[in-house]
């Protein structure tokens, strides 16, 4: 049964590939990019450290640039996460039966609720699969922390393969301060590989 799993090369995204393959999945992870940066290749490095096949998936620049709209409108950045959040689901659901993320019960953003998630299965005809969904930030802490070596920053300093790099980058070229939208002092992990 193969599953293919969103990856950020985060703890979240690592935890809930691990617990795939303890659940019997056959997990291809599967990290979403713009073309504007090659900030994939850290989600590929992380992958193939802890031994996943790893795939890029192309998305594009329409949500992209939608989402760096949102997030200047808003001045703040949850409806464009959100945003390309469900967008990457969807075009995973084009070409998989099985499709999971990272996403834990406390999580506000990107987080898809019952009606949402119903929805996709349903228009997509996929199996949507949340390994984290009963665990809260503090039992990922503590079980990724027993699994993983983690590399822990400020998200403008870390080297990472998730949505808002991108964004970042093109808010940047818009002439537009990304601190000004997201939040300051905010950390944020990337795996370097198995404990």
């Amino acid at each position: 049964m193969q599953v293919y799993h969103l990856y950020s090369g985060g703890k979240d995204s690592s935890l809930s590939a691990w617990i795939l393959t303890r659940l019997g999945y056959d997990v291809k992870l599967i990290t979403v990019s713009f073309g504007l940066l090659d900030s994939w290749k850290y989600a590929r490095d992380t992958a193939e450290k802890l031994g996943f096949e790893h795939q890029v998936l192309h998305l594009p620049g329409e949500i992209l640039e939608k989402a760096a709209e949102m997030c200047i409108r808003d001045k703040h950045p949850n409806n464009a996460i959100q945003f390309i959040h469900e967008k990457a689901l969807e075009e995973v659901a084009k070409i998989a039966p099985r499709v999971s993320d990272g996403t834990r019960r406390d999580d506000r953003v990107p987080f898809l609720d019952l009606s949402k998630a119903r929805s996709l299965e349903d228009r997509f005809g996929v199996q949507y699969i949340r390994p984290l969904l009963g665990l809260g930030y503090k039992t990922v802490r503590e079980l990724t922390e027993r699994l993983f070596v983690m590399e822990i920053k400020e998200s403008e300093r870390l080297e990472k393969s998730d949505y808002e790099v991108e964004l970042r980058h093109l808010l940047r070229e818009m002439g537009v301060d990304p601190l000004e939208i997201f939040p300051r002092r905010h950390y944020q992990s990337r795996v370097a590989g198995w404990r």
